[in-house]
């Protein structure tokens, strides 16, 4: 598999071979599936909480006498039938949703995404961004050049257009693209199933040492 590589013009300046085991990978929906779930359920954090009838303030005293009132018997105020009562089987910021990841699974699951990416010509490699100043007017212009690359409208997309994979950490890059709703920049190490699945292009900067990360992960044993 041959891939081309362009610069920040949007011309290309050269190509390279992709490795069979990181975009030549068999789609397996299930283990996607089960890989971006758990990520999600890890990434939840509980913030609902509801108090119990023993947590609520008050129900000291009997509301009025067991018999004689005509009215139905209570024998607290924070029962979970009064107003301002316990809350019955309410959420709790106790739970946790965390779910295991085998870390093979995860690996395999990257490079699934990413053979599914690249079969449906939605990743873009790209030699360098070379920004040599934190200025989002150049990022805009950087991403109306890529733009023009045959089948990646990433600028017509209001909301998550594009990831931007850089092979190291790069401030100047991160924070000219910051100010950009529709695009996010991470590094390649960091990448994972739930990232590529939220953005529907996948610009990938540094390509032979990006994936050189990727194989390095999917080997692993």
């Amino acid at each position: 598999m041959d891939a081309k590589i362009y610069n920040t013009e949007g011309k290309e300046t050269g190509k390279m071979t992709l490795p069979a085991s990181v975009f030549g990978v068999q789609w397996n929906a299930d283990l996607v599936h089960e890989v971006v779930t758990a990520m999600k359920a890890n990434a939840r954090t509980p913030v609902a909480h509801t108090k119990g009838r023993g947590e609520v303030r008050g129900g000291g005293k009997k509301p009025w006498k067991q018999k004689g009132t005509g009215r139905a018997r209570h024998g607290s105020s924070r029962s979970p039938i009064w107003i301002g009562g316990g809350i019955t089987h309410g959420p709790r910021k106790e739970k946790s949703y965390a779910q295991k990841i085998n870390k093979k699974s995860a690996a395999r699951a990257l490079v699934m995404m990413l053979s599914r990416k690249w079969k449906d010509g939605e990743i873009l490699f790209v030699d360098d961004f070379n920004m040599s100043e934190r200025k989002t007017s150049q990022a805009k212009k950087v991403l109306s050049t890529l733009s023009a690359v045959p089948g990646f409208s990433i600028v017509q997309k209001k909301r998550n257009a594009a990831l931007i994979t850089i092979p190291t950490n790069d401030e100047n890059v991160k924070k000219s693209f910051r100010n950009i709703g529709n695009v996010a920049v991470e590094e390649a190490r960091n990448i994972n199933p739930a990232d590529l699945l939220s953005y529907k292009y996948i610009v990938v900067a540094g390509p032979k040492e990006s994936i050189a990360m990727w194989e390095k992960r999917v080997s692993k044993k």
